[in-house]
């Protein structure tokens, strides 16, 4: 198992729109591309859907809303405008089965139309309610940091 938060060499990205993230991901579905931590490219387009389509269907689990109130007051703006730090723990039911690209960024693709289709959002597992642009900004922040782990370069 990779330590993530010590992984060198990951791309630096800043997505300005969902759809930068979609064309990233479409340009490295080919088979050049290497993942430098944990997960294949399969998984992190499944995980990235798994998040967008639980900010819509609800989360089965929540902080503790201290917990919560703390996160949101220390981190929360951090987190949306700065980015998601490596080396965090997903919960197990966030940790994607072995998927292949294909299905990963068909996944991808179904929850990226979700997200531009459908209004409502759920709270936040960690910071609680958040605004329809603030769940953009989270979303983009966190493929940030999944597809910084893909490499194409040779």
């Amino acid at each position: 198992m990779i330590n993530t938060k010590k992984v060198t060499g990951r791309r630096e990205i800043r997505y300005e729109s969902i759809d930068d993230y979609v064309a990233d991901a479409e340009r490295l579905a080919g088979p050049n591309v290497h993942t430098l931590g944990n997960w294949s490219p399969g998984q992190i387009h499944e995980h990235l859907a798994t998040t967008m389509n639980s900010s819509i269907d609800g989360f089965s689990s929540m902080l503790p809303a201290p917990v919560r109130w703390l996160l949101t007051l220390l981190m929360k703006r951090k987190f949306l405008t700065k980015g998601l730090p490596a080396g965090f723990k997903a919960p197990s039911n966030f940790v994607p089965a072995a998927t292949s690209v294909e299905d990963g960024l068909a996944a991808m693709r179904a929850a990226v139309a979700r997200q531009k289709e459908e209004s409502s959002r759920a709270q936040h597992p960690g910071f609680g309610r958040l605004t329809h642009d603030e769940w953009n900004d989270f979303h983009l922040r966190h493929a940030e940091l999944h597809m910084s782990f893909l490499d194409d370069s040779d």
